[in-house]
């Protein structure tokens, strides 16, 4: 990862939310709920890509800490890739991009 390439490393996260989406939207009464999360968190995490890759390029983090913020991202979606029940699914839909903010060095909400 370079000091700019925040958007790669949350397109990771996107990607585990897609995965997460599927396996939430198997439970009918909640398909709508869990879309919502879907597109307002991805929407959040883009933007926050988006601001913090000139950030980093101003004031870079040393490698060591990029390898770091790499390797706690990909921790995290390792797990939510865990998650095998529907509800649990529907859980990490907002723990996963409220974790990865707080990676991020962002507010969670």
């Amino acid at each position: 990862m370079t000091t700019t390439d925040a958007p790669g490393l949350v397109e990771r996260v996107v990607d585990s939310l897609a995965r997460l989406t599927a396996l939430g939207e198997t439970i009918t009464d909640e398909w709508t709920y869990v879309h919502d999360l879907e597109t307002v968190w991805v929407a959040r995490l883009r933007a926050v890509a988006v601001a913090v890759a000139p950030r980093l390029a101003e004031s870079p983090l040393s490698p060591a800490a990029l390898r770091e913020l790499e390797t706690a991202v990909d921790r995290l979606v390792a797990e939510a890739d865990l998650v095998t029940d529907p509800h649990r699914a529907i859980d990490w839909l907002s723990t996963l991009p409220q974790a990865t903010l707080v990676a991020l060095g962002e507010a969670a909400w």
